[in-house]
C-alpha cells in the first residue's frame, strides 16, 4: 500500500499489528486497553517512532539480541527494527519463534531496487520504503508492504476509513499513481549506469577540491541507506580557523545557493539531537556531497564554488 511517507507506513503498521481487521478495535486505537499494545525497537530508539506512538503503541527498547528474546511477552504487537543482513536474519528467526510480526524500515533502501522483494524471500512481515528518497516517487509518499493480512489490516486502518486512527495520514491519487510510475521505473532501470554517472560526477567534484592545498577527499557509498557515491570533503578545522559549519553557510549564502550534507539537521526536533548526543558518539562533521541530487553540469559549479570557498580560507589561515 502506498503511505504517507515511511513514517506514515511504521503508524499504519502499528495499527495493523494491534488491532488487526477488527472494526471494533480499529475504532478504539489509539486506546489500547484490552489490546497487545508493546512494540519492541530492536536497536534502540530514533528520531521517527513518534509514528509508532501516536497508534497507541508503548516503546520497549532492546539492544541486544537477548534482551530482544526477553522483552517479548503476552503483550508484544511487533518488532521494529532498521537492522539489515544477517543482524535482520538473526532478528527474525526470534521473532518467527515467538509469533510476533516485525517490521523492517529500510526508507533509504531504493536503490537498489532488489531489495523491494528481497525482504519478502527472507520473511519480513512488513517493511517500508520512502516513496520521496532513492525510489523518487512524490516526495510526500512511502511503500508498505509484506503479508497480505497486515498489508489489508493496514488499509483498514488507514484512508478512506472513517474513524481509523491513521486517517489523517492521507494519501491521494497523485501519489498512488506517482509511487506506482517510480517502481514501474525502477523496475527498468540500469543502476550500473547510474552509478557510472553519480560517480563520475564526484570525481570532477574532487578534482577540482583536490587542488585546494590540505584539503582531503574520499568517495563513498554508505551501507546504511542512500548508496550513492558520495564526496566526502575535510580540512584541518582548528588551524584554519574554519569549519564545516563555516563553508555550508558560504555554500548556502552564494549565488546560486548550494545545499551539502553535514552533521547538522535543521528540521530535527532538538530534544532528540541532545538524547542521541549523550548516547551516542557523534561522528566528525564533514562536507558529504551526495552525486543523485546534482542535475548534469551542477557538478563543476559545486565544485568551483566549493574550492574556492577552501582556497579562501586556506590564504586567509595563512596570511
Amino acid at each position: 500500500m502506498v503511505t504517507s511517507g515511511a513514517a506514515g507506513a511504521m503508524a499504519t503498521a502499528t495499527a495493523a499489528c494491534i488491532a488487526g481487521a477488527d472494526p471494533a478495535k480499529i475504532w478504539q486505537l489509539p486506546d489500547t486497553t484490552g489490546l497487545k499494545y508493546e512494540v519492541i525497537m530492536f536497536g534502540g530508539r530514533n528520531a521517527f517512532d513518534s509514528a509508532i506512538r501516536l497508534a497507541g503503541a508503548k516503546l520497549v527498547v532492546a539492544r541486544t539480541y537477548d534482551e530482544l528474546k526477553s522483552s517479548i511477552n503476552e503483550n508484544t504487537a511487533m518488532i521494529y527494527t532498521t537492522v539489515l543482513g544477517g543482524e535482520l536474519e538473526k532478528a527474525l528467526a526470534i521473532a518467527r519463534e515467538a509469533k510476533v510480526p516485525v517490521l523492517l524500515d529500510d526508507a533509504a533502501g531504493i536503490p537498489p531496487f532488489e531489495n523491494i522483494r528481497l525482504y519478502a524471500r527472507m520473511g519480513v512481515d512488513l517493511y517500508t520504503f520512502s516513496g520521496g528518497k532513492g525510489l523518487s516517487g512524490p516526495q510526500c509518499s512511502g511503500l508498505l508492504l509484506g503479508r497480505r493480512d497486515l498489508i489489508e489490516a493496514g488499509i483498514k486502518n488507514s484512508s478512506p476509513y472513517e474513524g481509523a486512527v491513521c486517517r489523517p495520514m492521507k494519501v491521494g491519487k497523485e501519489e498512488i499513481m506517482g509511487v506506482l510510475a517510480a517502481v514501474e521505473a525502477w523496475s527498468k532501470i540500469d543502476l550500473a549506469e547510474l552509478d557510472r554517472q553519480w560517480g563520475e560526477r564526484v570525481k570532477r567534484i574532487q578534482k577540482l577540491v583536490d587542488s585546494v592545498p590540505g584539503v582531503t577527499t574520499d568517495i563513498e557509498i554508505p551501507e546504511g541507506g542512500n548508496r550513492y557515491p558520495t564526496l566526502v570533503v575535510s580540512w584541518d578545522e582548528a588551524a584554519w580557523n574554519f569549519t564545516v559549519p563555516d563553508c555550508d553557510r558560504k555554500l548556502r549564502e552564494g549565488e546560486p545557493r548550494i545545499e551539502v550534507l553535514t552533521r547538522s539537521n535543521p528540521s530535527m526536533v532538538p530534544a532528540v539531537h541532545e538524547e542521541e548526543d549523550i548516547k551516542t558518539p557523534r561522528r566528525p562533521d564533514r562536507i558529504r556531497i551526495i552525486s543523485k541530487t546534482l542535475q548534469p553540469g551542477e557538478d563543476l559549479i559545486v565544485g568551483r564554488r566549493l574550492r574556492e570557498i577552501l582556497m579562501s580560507a586556506r590564504k586567509n589561515a595563512t596570511a
